[in-house]
C-alpha cells in the first residue's frame, strides 16, 4: 500500500526524521475533537462504526502496541507483529465507559512513549524488520510501521470528525 484511498494518506517511507513529531502532533489533534459533548462522544454513525471515544481508545493502544513492536524488532531478528484484538478491546477493555479526558491524556503520553522509541533508532534501525500480519502477512521496516502508524493516527482522527460533524447535523439548534 502506498496510499489510503480513502483518507488520501501516503506513505512517505522519506519523512523518517519528521516521523516522531507528525505523530505527537497528530495525537494532539484527539485532545480538542475528545472535547466534543459527552453524549457524541458515544453515538455510533452506524452499528458496525465505533463510536469517536471507541476509536480515540483504539489509537491509545495502538500507539501502545506499536511502540512494543518496535523495541521487538530491535531486540529480536524479524518477530512476528501478533494481532492486538482490536476488536475485542472494545469490549475488554470498556472503551465505551472511560472518560474521554482521560483518554485524551492516555493517548498523548501513549504518543510521547512512541514518538520517544521512533527518535531513537538509528539509521540501521529503520531498516530492521518485523512480520507484520494486517493488512497481509508481509516484512515490514520500522519504516513502515511508524508511517502505518502515523497513517493509523490520521485515518481515525478523520472518521471521528465524520462522526462529530454528523452528531452535530443532526442536532437541534439551541
Amino acid at each position: 500500500m502506498t496510499a489510503c484511498a480513502e483518507c488520501g494518506f501516503e506513505y512517505d517511507l522519506a519523512l523518517v526524521p519528521s516521523m516522531s513529531a507528525l505523530v505527537r502532533t497528530t495525537a494532539d489533534a484527539y485532545v480538542d475533537v475528545l472535547r466534543a459533548e459527552p453524549g457524541v462522544l458515544l453515538r455510533r454513525s452506524a452499528p458496525e462504526v465505533w463510536t469517536p471515544l471507541e476509536y480515540a481508545c483504539h489509537m491509545r493502544d495502538v500507539l501502545l502496541v506499536q511502540r512494543e513492536r518496535v523495541l521487538a524488532a530491535r531486540r529480536c531478528d524479524t518477530p512476528v507483529a501478533e494481532p492486538m484484538g482490536r476488536d475485542e478491546r472494545v469490549e475488554y477493555d470498556g472503551y465505551a465507559e472511560q472518560e474521554p479526558t482521560d483518554v485524551a491524556r492516555q493517548l498523548q503520553d501513549a504518543a510521547l512513549l512512541f514518538a520517544n522509541v521512533l527518535d531513537r533508532l538509528s539509521p540501521a534501525d529503520w531498516e530492521r524488520a518485523l512480520i507484520y500480519t494486517y493488512p497481509e502477512r508481509k516484512e515490514r521496516s520500522l519504516r513502515w510501521v511508524a508511517s502505518h502508524t502515523l497513517h493509523e493516527l490520521r485515518h481515525h482522527l478523520l472518521d471521528i470528525r465524520r462522526q462529530l460533524e454528523q452528531g452535530s447535523a443532526s442536532q437541534p439548534p439551541p
